[in-house]
């Protein structure tokens, strides 16, 4: 596709994780095209494109701003400031169409898939599911420019850090194993969930972390909850924000985590991951795609159960509790 534009203002709000996969996509086409970028993201989510060198500006509208009456004014003045420019929606929400019709310049949108994977759910998986597997999220997010995009080693979530974020990183990590580290990174742990369902047990995590100990294997919990390790100062849940777990984890010889945004954070820095996978599935777009990565799940028919992991399951999260911490612990061994 011919488009003349150089300048884009790229859409995408939330969450954590569908933010960071649009990194890829905008890396490709900075490298391939030339192409520069704004970014249009919730202020929580603005650290992401941070020291990245194809992102001239982010902008974080304001929680009001983004509520009618006002957002229509707001997006008026928006599309003035960046008259002439591309408009690039990576959401496809109401907002976002709102802000596309709202544009005085060329106006590309991803194929969103809504419709492909509520008939895959409905049908138990027997409609859609090669081309969902074909084009996970970050694939997806490509075809807004071409029709057939690029495959996803080309499109990796990508977080830049900066040299003194990473001499903090080294330095905490110093005196946090000091007969370690540097010569044996970590294992990093997230044990948290936006959604119960797609929560490990915590017996499990606690189980995990006795095996590492006696294991004689250095870790550390980073994320956001109430700390399942309080007593031991390798727990630093609460303590770290976006960018300084994201250092962190560029320390570490592997992360692992739930279905989560900071399992795309790891991946963003170059860290593989051991994803542990229960009500969702491939087919949702999701999951990680390094070279290194590892996905445990189990074989149940009743995956995928919803689009996002919320729904009440009758079976008490089965298919998070038969993934089993030995089975992690082996999979560490291959990373």
């Amino acid at each position: 596709m011919e488009l003349p534009n150089t300048y884009w203002l790229v859409w995408r709000l939330s969450a954590l994780g569908d933010v960071l996969l649009t990194t890829g996509p905008l890396a490709w086409w900075a490298r391939n095209r030339g192409w520069r970028f704004v970014v249009v993201t919730r202020q929580i989510h603005a650290p992401i494109f941070e020291a990245n060198p194809y992102v001239e500006d982010i902008i974080h509208p304001a929680p009001e701003d983004l509520q009618m009456p006002r957002l229509a004014g707001w997006l008026k003045q928006l599309a003035k400031r960046y008259e002439g420019w591309g408009f690039i929606d990576l959401h496809g929400t109401g907002r976002s169409r709102l802000a596309s019709w709202i544009w005085r310049g060329p106006v590309l949108r991803y194929p969103k898939e809504s419709f492909a994977r509520r008939v895959f759910l409905r049908s138990g998986g027997r409609f859609y599911g090669r081309r969902l597997r074909e084009f996970p999220v970050i694939r997806r997010y490509a075809m807004a420019v071409d029709l057939l995009p690029p495959p996803v080693s080309e499109l990796l979530p990508r977080l830049w850090l900066r040299p003194t974020e990473t001499a903090w990183a080294e330095e905490r990590l110093t005196t946090m194993f000091p007969e370690s580290f540097p010569s044996e990174f970590p294992v990093a742990l997230h044990p948290y969930a936006a959604h119960s369902m797609k929560a490990w047990p915590k017996q499990y995590w606690r189980r995990l972390v006795e095996l590492l100990d006696a294991a004689g294997i250095s870790w550390l919990a980073v994320g956001r909850g109430k700390p399942l390790f309080p007593n031991r100062p390798e727990d630093l849940t609460n303590q770290t924000d976006l960018r300084q777990s994201a250092a962190l984890f560029s320390r570490c010889r592997v992360l692992v985590s739930g279905d989560s945004g900071p399992m795309h954070l790891a991946g963003a820095v170059g860290v593989p991951v051991v994803a542990l996978f229960g009500p969702t599935t491939r087919e949702w777009g999701f999951f990680p795609q390094g070279a290194r990565d590892i996905v445990l799940q189990a074989d149940l028919a009743c995956r995928p159960c919803s689009l996002h992991g919320k729904k009440d399951c009758p079976r008490s999260g089965e298919c998070m509790a038969l993934i089993r911490p030995e089975q992690v612990i082996t999979a560490l061994a291959g990373c």
